[in-house]
Order: structure tokens, then C-alpha cells, then sequence
């Protein structure tokens, strides 16, 4: 198979010892994630998310270059994220750490892959505590 040129950047990120009230509030959780893809520039096309009983929330923002997802484990503290940003205009990282941050994620995990090379490969890596910045209310 031929590697084509990039098509997007995909962050994939795990966020651990988040506030678990936060990871449980289906509007909270919804409005991080679109600012997250406001701030990182995006243009929001859908949201839709879903509340889980007794627990977690799931949800997607599509945006105009691909997508924001998240799925929520409050009893574990913990969220996986990813972010996929189709060509070079927006960076996926913007938009993951603003999640993070607005989660109040202690330690953060990501992985960024260049989509549409071919064979897969980790182009960055990372295990870190999110800057200490404020997010939009």
C-alpha cells in the first residue's frame, strides 16, 4: 500500500483522577467538549451525547474536519478521549488538553497518529499533569 499524504492528526488520550461529579454531568461534559473544539478553532456541525444510569456519560462533536468523542467512568475518576482533526489547520492537542483541564484531570496519557499515511504509527507520545489554565464557563 502506497502512504498517501497526511489526511488529519488523531490524539487518543486516557485521563486519569478527574473530578468524578464533573465526568457524571451530562451538560458539563457536553460543554467542555464543544468549547474544547471552539477553542482548538473547529467549526461544530452535531453534538449529541448520552447519560448513563446509574453512571457515565458518552458523547460525540462532530466537527466540520472530522470529531470530538469521550466516554466517561466516574466511578474510576477516569475518561477516554480522541480527538481526529482532518488536514493541518486545527491541532487536536488544543482541543485535548482544554478537555483535560476542564475535567480537572491529575495525569493525562496521549498518543498522536498522522491518519492517512498507511501503516499506523505513534508519532508522539506523552504522560503528563494538564497545564493549570482556566476553561470557558
Amino acid at each position: 500500500m502506497d502512504a498517501l499524504d497526511t489526511m488529519g492528526r488523531h490524539v487518543i488520550a486516557e485521563l486519569w483522577d478527574c473530578d468524578p461529579a464533573l465526568l457524571n454531568d451530562i451538560e458539563q461534559v457536553e460543554k467542555i467538549m464543544v468549547n474544547a473544539a471552539i477553542e482548538s478553532g473547529a467549526e461544530v456541525r452535531e453534538v449529541v451525547f448520552h447519560k448513563f444510569t446509574p453512571l457515565g456519560v458518552s458523547g460525540v462533536v462532530v466537527i466540520s474536519e472530522s470529531h470530538l468523542t469521550i466516554h466517561s467512568f466516574p466511578e474510576h475518576k477516569y475518561a477516554s478521549i480522541d480527538v481526529y482533526t482532518c488536514g493541518d489547520r486545527i491541532d487536536p492537542k488544543v482541543a485535548s488538553e482544554y478537555i483535560a483541564r476542564g475535567l480537572r484531570a491529575k495525569k493525562q496519557e496521549t498518543v498522536q497518529f498522522a491518519r492517512g499515511m498507511g501503516k499506523l504509527k505513534v508519532e508522539e507520545q506523552s504522560v503528563e499533569a494538564p497545564a493549570e489554565e482556566s476553561v470557558r464557563s
